[in-house]
């Protein structure tokens, strides 16, 4: 009797055990890497010449051996993005909402007055949240440099609304280096990586690096 009542026990402790891991398992997986950058060409934009830095997010498949199962795909994925000095004090004293690369371009609303046509932009139709399905991935903007220009800019949808369009002055950086802390939550995961831009340099040198081993890019990554 006892060896029964045993028994159950332990198949019920194996069974609650197996399905939290498989659960776990299944859980979607995201990680962040440096993508290729995207260097445009323009006529009647605000902008004759542009490079984009972007970073993917990745929703990785299940290692092969688990294959026979199938990873949850992130849902509702959204972040933030912060610019730091090198010493990890952030250098706005805030966070820039991220922009996926797929999401389209805010389309304009034409208005007609008897004097003059006004283009409005309406923020609250651009997307903000993204699935991603297992094994596959979507960009984020991380910041652009137009023409000549010494300045970069922080990338996302407000550069849209800005004055002037695109070299939004909320998020205009110097040239120099920075690190950026890019941040990814999901329905049921959560990413953050580090990364390094340089900015001392012209557009075409402009770019992300991996991080690199400091004090302060721990504190980032390992907050309080």
């Amino acid at each position: 009797m006892f060896l029964s009542i045993a028994g159950v026990i332990l198949g019920a402790v194996i069974a609650i055990f197996t399905t939290i891991t498989v659960e776990n398992l299944r859980k979607p997986r995201l990680s962040l890497q440096i993508a290729p950058h995207g260097d445009m060409n323009y006529q009647d934009r605000p902008a004759k010449q542009a490079r984009f830095l972007l970073v993917q997010v990745l929703n990785n498949p299940l290692p092969k051996w688990a294959r026979w199962m199938t990873r949850n795909p992130a849902t509702r994925c959204h972040g933030t993005i912060t610019f730091h000095h090198l010493d990890g004090q952030d250098y706005y004293g805030r966070s820039m909402q991220v922009r996926w690369s797929s999401s389209p371009e805010p389309s304009p609303l034409l208005i007609t007055l008897p004097d003059k046509i006004l283009s409005i932009y309406n923020p609250s139709n651009l997307t903000t949240r993204m699935d991603i399905q297992p094994g596959e991935s979507e960009t984020i903007g991380i910041a652009a440099k137009f023409d000549d220009d010494e300045h970069c800019y922080g990338w996302c949808n407000d550069n849209y609304f800005s004055k002037p369009v695109w070299r939004n002055p909320d998020w205009s950086l110097p040239s120099g280096r920075y690190l950026v802390k890019v941040t990814i939550i999901s329905s049921g995961d959560k990413a953050s990586e580090v990364f390094r831009l340089v900015n001392d340099v012209s557009r075409t040198d402009f770019r992300l690096e991996p991080k690199m081993a400091t004090d302060a890019i721990y504190h980032l990554t390992h907050p309080r």
